[in-house]
């Protein structure tokens, strides 16, 4: 369970007593503890207890204790985790803490290279170097951080979740830029095969238009030759005419 699955601090107290004592007061209702105590109660005759209400509810209560397995993550960041820790003992007092550290820039490296592998819009041949960067990126955060604490007595943050939020926003933005390119290079290609098909189709008009451009020049020339031909023949006539 971590910070963000909290929906309010009532219910870390069910947690707190989770943690303190195994079980939840008031969570089974009375039909369901019968059910329970039923349900074990051979086992108890097995383990050479009486059989009393009290020894199967314990018997229960005791497995649960050594079954159940909760893990809280909580963020150290604010002043929340330490108000939590103590408004609910039970969350230091009766857990097991792991404390994460900051990371290592080779831990950084190894992180990033591995979340990397699946960005299949990144060319392998860069994926180390943007990995190499992205580490000392972090480190370099960090290193800024100290400097604002010291001149500033202000604090920033920087955790390993900081870091998985950087490969994941990298990861997010290279994925629509490299989306948003391939469609202007689709459009541009497009665009081009438009502008190729019409300069085939403007050669083949120009083709043909010369084609014609000789075809109407000899029927120019073929009707100038008539138009003589009528001409002359038409002077010849009128001669004729006169003659007569």
């Amino acid at each position: 369970m971590t910070d963000a699955q909290v929906p309010n601090e009532h219910f870390l107290v069910l947690i707190n007593d989770m943690l303190a004592s195994g079980e939840v007061p008031d969570l089974f209702g009375d039909d369901d503890v019968e059910n329970i105590i039923a349900g074990v109660r051979n086992e108890v005759k097995g383990a050479g207890m009486l059989d009393t209400r009290e020894n199967c509810w314990k018997f229960f209560i005791d497995r649960v204790r050594r079954q159940l397995k909760v893990v809280l993550c909580f963020s150290p960041v604010g002043s929340t985790l330490r108000v939590r820790a103590r408004k609910f003992p039970a969350i230091i007092n009766c857990t097991a803490i792991n404390w994460f550290h900051e990371w290592p820039q080779e831990a950084l490296v190894s992180v990033s290279k591995r979340f990397l592998e699946e960005l299949d819009v990144l060319p392998e041949c860069y994926r180390d170097s943007v990995a190499r960067f992205m580490g000392l990126v972090h480190m370099s955060v960090n290193s800024t951080s100290r400097l604002y604490l010291q001149n500033e007595r202000r604090y920033n943050y920087t955790t390993p979740k900081s870091f998985l939020e950087q490969i994941s926003l990298y990861s997010k933005l290279l994925r629509q830029k490299s989306s948003e390119l391939t469609g202007k290079v689709l459009r541009l290609e497009n665009g081009l095969d438009k502008l190729r098909s019409t300069a085939e189709q403007v050669e083949d008009l120009k083709a043909k238009l010369a084609v014609q451009e000789v075809e109407l020049k000899q029927k120019n020339e073929a009707a100038d030759a008539l138009i003589e031909i009528v001409r002359v023949e038409t002077e010849k006539v009128s001669t004729e005419k006169a003659i007569g």
